[in-house]
């Protein structure tokens, strides 16, 4: 493994546990805060237990977050060094902000964690949405960095150099919206389906049935509602890429000539060295509608971009079709959720309705990781795009194999510790929380 290598394949691991771990600091706040919310109205001490239960996990997730986030922040600068010297007066200012967010809630978690009958009840709530209001503008602001990278703005490139920079607009770039609006979405079905298929699996084992069947409702209400939301936040953010970076959609896409009544692919194989998909279903102008809302008006294909220029197009269709595949499945899922809940609530308690759901558990975290590696595989050779490549920002020190494999290492580990603990608090539940 060359160090070019090394150093992409470390950021891609770190990326890929620390994604996990944001998205579940964003969102576990915000259903203990609805949880808690419901125990001061109803007085129900059901929803006290699972407010106190989920806490621990935003507890440990929280701290998980802080040290796979850390390490991140360390690792654009060590990896990174010609990408930070020219990017980090450009877009600084979202992590600078982050960090300000990030702070705000540590702070708020320390309130709420130890302020039970401490503190007015409507303060100590509050102190639970800062939690989740800060860490949901946290992964907004970061997502903004991402973006800036997909869509550069806020500067002008003359002769080589960075002139008349303007933060506020490199923050506020094309993309920065359509972007922020997908992953918080994904983040809120992955993290939804994610808790409710825990309580469902120990409702299926007839385990403190009331407690899990509430804190179920809670998390698959909004996880459903994301899902089914979901391919509308994804067509906005295809639309932006068609416009800022057509190389990727036609990658996504593995679109690999240009013609009017552009086809969409489902599924299939690329076969790059033939220019063409095996064994994928062809949809006539059907590309052409979704990006530009009529059948006939051609797409940008592979064969209009340089092929120096190009990603790689077997990686970033086979993601980007597994993101799309785990989408539609977690959105009937959701609609099937509404259906019981509205119409057939005998299906509630049925164990096929469980274990669909118990079944899906994993899924939008699979999407998610799907996503960013559309993201960012769909952005090479750049780092920076069309300014920059990964290549020329890479770090000239020796020896990066050896930090891919220590920090491979550390991440393992950490998630080991986070499923233990998790494993070991869901155990604890009865014990503690159910008398």
């Amino acid at each position: 493994m060359n160090d070019f290598i090394a150093a992409r394949s470390q950021m891609a691991i770190s990326l890929g546990f620390h994604i996990i771990y944001s998205c579940i600091g964003m969102v576990m706040p915000v259903f203990m805060a609805i949880s808690h919310y419901k125990w001061i109205k109803t007085g129900d001490h059901v929803y006290k237990n699972i407010t106190q239960a989920w806490s621990k996990g935003v507890a440990i997730f929280f701290a998980t977050g802080a040290v796979s986030g850390t390490i991140l922040s360390f690792e654009l600068g060590l990896l990174w060094p010609r990408f930070m010297e020219h990017a980090g007066p450009i877009f600084g200012m979202p992590f600078s902000l982050e960090g300000v967010a990030f702070f705000i809630e540590a702070i708020a978690l320390g309130f709420f964690l130890y302020g039970w009958n401490r503190f007015n009840k409507w303060f100590h709530w509050c102190t639970g949405i800062m939690v989740g209001v800060s860490g949901v503008i946290s992964g907004i602001l970061v997502v903004s960095a991402n973006s800036w990278m997909n869509n550069p703005s806020g500067f002008d490139f003359v002769n080589g150099q960075y002139q008349n920079i303007d933060p506020i607009k490199a923050m506020f770039n094309g993309s920065w919206f359509s972007e922020a609006l997908h992953m918080t979405i994904a983040a809120f079905a992955a993290t939804g389906f994610a808790v409710a298929g825990i309580h469902a699996l120990m409702i299926y084992r007839r385990t403190n049935i009331q407690f899990h069947t509430k804190a179920f409702k809670i998390a698959i209400v909004f996880g459903a509602v994301a899902a089914i939301l979901q391919p509308f936040s994804g067509d906005i953010s295809a639309k932006n890429a068609a416009k800022n970076q057509p190389a990727k959609l036609a990658a996504m896409e593995a679109y690999y000539h240009t013609v009017p009544y552009s086809p969409l692919v489902i599924g299939g194989i690329p076969d790059t060295a033939n220019k063409k998909v095996n064994y994928g279903i062809e949809i006539p102008g059907l590309l052409s509608f979704l990006v530009h809302d009529n059948f006939k008006e051609e797409v940008t294909g592979l064969d209009k971009i340089p092929a120096k220029n190009q990603p790689n197009v077997m990686v970033t269709h086979l993601a980007f079709e597994l993101m799309i595949a785990i989408g539609s499945a977690m959105m009937l899922a959701g609609i099937i959720y509404f259906i019981a809940l509205w119409k057939k609530k005998s299906w509630l308690t049925k164990k096929w309705f469980l274990k669909l759901f118990i079944l899906s558990t994993p899924l939008g975290f699979i999407a998610v990781e799907a996503g960013w590696t559309v993201t960012e595989v769909g952005r090479q050779p750049w780092i920076i795009q069309g300014i920059m490549r990964t290549s020329q920002a890479v770090t000239p020190m020796p020896g990066i194999s050896y930090s891919f494999y220590l920090f491979t290492a550390v991440y393992f580990t950490l998630s080991v510790a986070v499923v233990f603990l998790l494993m070991r608090q869901i155990k604890m539940v009865s014990k503690l929380y159910v008398h």
